[in-house]
């Protein structure tokens, strides 16, 4: 794998920068409302050295009823300080799947205008699976700084896509599984349509890992992404259940040097509670 720190990092490049004084590492672990697990507490039991932890739930806009949207830039500003993180850091983000919940953390980073930020590939089992040091100890915190400039391109509302939807202005593709895709199975969140955005393309974010959760080769993803229909000539805007996994895909746009996506932050959580909003079945 060919390191970026502006994407995606091996277990490698961590290990050797560690101890770099301008390096932040964020565990970004998150899990469904249903999973039955408590991410800050298994964090707590053990992380990689130094690592902080990052709540996708609390590190969001409270003012909006949907989940763990994209906070204002003074909440994430005073969050970041807050937890030592600042100018001038590269920032590497994993979680405790692989590769599932960091990549909407380095999302947010780019929403803030913050370029240097890297996914950690395999995250926390690789990591583990080589035996590299972890820890349970607090990291030492101290104050940062923090610029903001949000990269509003990055982020498309309910408004935007159904826009894209009806004109075909931008491609709209989805995460989830292809049985929520089509509308198969009930959605876990309750009060969701079952279905799809109208004149959108599924690409399950998996079909972009290999089976260890690190993530494909440049040419893999292309070739993923051009299997289901995507024009990488064309805007992205990706999408899934609430703007968690919709962000992988993302990273994989950004993997290949596709400069025109931006993320659904709403997802179907938003399009699928509006009654008033088109709903797709079956594969079209």
């Amino acid at each position: 794998m060919q390191d970026d720190p502006k994407t995606l990092v091996s277990t490698e490049w961590l290990a050797r920068h560690l101890d770099d004084p301008d390096l932040r590492v964020l565990d970004a672990s998150w899990h469904m409302p249903d999973a039955g697990r408590d991410a800050r507490s298994e964090y707590d039991a053990g992380h990689i050295p130094g690592a902080r932890f990052f709540d996708i739930e609390e590190i969001s806009d409270a003012r909006s009823e949907l989940p763990h949207m994209a906070p204002p830039t003074e909440k994430f500003i005073s969050r970041m300080r807050a937890m030592g993180v600042g100018d001038g850091h590269q920032v590497v983000v994993y979680d405790s799947a692989g590769l599932f919940s960091a990549a909407r953390v380095w999302w947010l980073f780019k929403l803030m205008g913050k370029d240097d930020v890297a996914v950690l590939d395999g995250g926390l089992p690789k990591w583990q699976a080589e035996g590299r040091e972890m820890e349970d100890l607090p990291p030492v915190i101290r104050d940062r700084h923090m610029t903001v400039s949000r990269q509003n391109h990055l982020l498309r509302d309910v408004t935007q896509v159904a826009e894209a939807s009806k004109l075909g202005s931008a491609q709209i593709l989805d995460a989830r599984a292809a049985e929520r895709y089509r509308g198969d199975l009930p959605e876990p969140r309750p009060g969701l349509r079952a279905g799809h955005i109208p004149g959108s393309k599924n690409l399950p974010f998996g079909q972009l890992l290999n089976p260890d959760q690190t993530m494909k080769s440049p040419d893999d993803l292309r070739a993923a992404f051009e299997a289901v229909g995507v024009d990488l000539s064309q805007p992205v805007i990706t999408s899934c259940g609430s703007g968690v996994t919709a962000a992988i895909l993302a990273l994989g746009l950004a993997r290949i040097g596709h400069e025109s996506w931006s993320l659904y932050d709403g997802s179907w959580t938003e399009w699928g509670a509006y009654g008033d909003l088109p709903v797709a079945n079956g594969d079209a």
